[in-house]
């Protein structure tokens, strides 16, 4: 199921701006890893293909592009969705900006032990309170990524969709919010996803129903 305020959301996007879903994946096979890290070969359940393809079907505005990870159960999600909506022919752009831990590495070679080693909850909160060699702070990782958005918007009234992961995600968003600690709660939902849009000066979200603001000139 989709998280309870996600679709609710809906109701206070501004109709006259570009609008931007980033999104985790859809309901994928349970990992077998003790820290919880799921492989990169990890597809969607088939339960997850029908979240995605019914919550597709649900928005309320035409999708002009999608961006993924080039894991395949984000780009699986992309298409489920992409079918829901009513594409015939959708063509799934993918970033490693979006691959976890993604916008935030600079060096895998030194980040991803430690991302195997604490596995992602713990990994975020290290993150959160620790400078890591080869690895970005979240306010430069945010910049990274709020680039990124910025750059691929949509016109007024449409949808641009991305789909990550849930370490980018939690990193992002809770960078935003300026949480200093994360609890098994905050962690994002399978298929649950931020709406952001920007004016002149401020990058606007959405998250779990709270809107939120942040100047642009802190990340362009």
């Amino acid at each position: 199921m989709l998280h309870p305020e996600l679709e609710r959301s809906l109701l206070i996007l501004p109709e006259d701006k570009p609008v931007i879903l980033l999104t985790r994946h859809s309901l994928r096979e349970t990992t077998q890893d003790p820290n919880g890290v799921p492989g990169y070969d990890l597809p969607l359940t088939p339960e997850g293909v029908a979240l995605a393809e019914s919550w597709g079907g649900r928005l309320p505005r035409p999708v002009s592009a999608f961006h993924s990870s080039p894991v395949g159960r984000c780009v699986d999600t992309a298409l489920a969705m992409a079918r829901g909506a009513g594409i015939a022919e959708p063509e799934v752009k993918t970033t490693f900006l979006l691959v976890e831990p993604g916008c935030y590495v600079q060096d895998i070679r030194r980040v991803g032990p430690l991302f195997l080693k604490l596995g992602p909850l713990a990994f975020a909160n290290h993150h959160i309170s620790t400078p890591q060699e080869g690895l970005l702070s979240p306010q430069e990782g945010a910049a990274r990524l709020i680039r990124h958005l910025h750059e691929h918007q949509s016109e007024p009234g449409e949808l641009t969709v991305h789909v990550t992961h849930d370490t980018i995600l939690a990193a992002f968003i809770y960078h935003l919010l300026g949480r200093d600690e994360l609890r098994d709660e905050d962690w994002p939902w399978m298929m649950e996803g931020a709406w952001l849009w920007f004016d002149d000066e401020q990058l606007h979200w959405i998250w779990r129903g709270q809107p939120g603001s942040r100047a642009l000139d802190l990340y362009l």
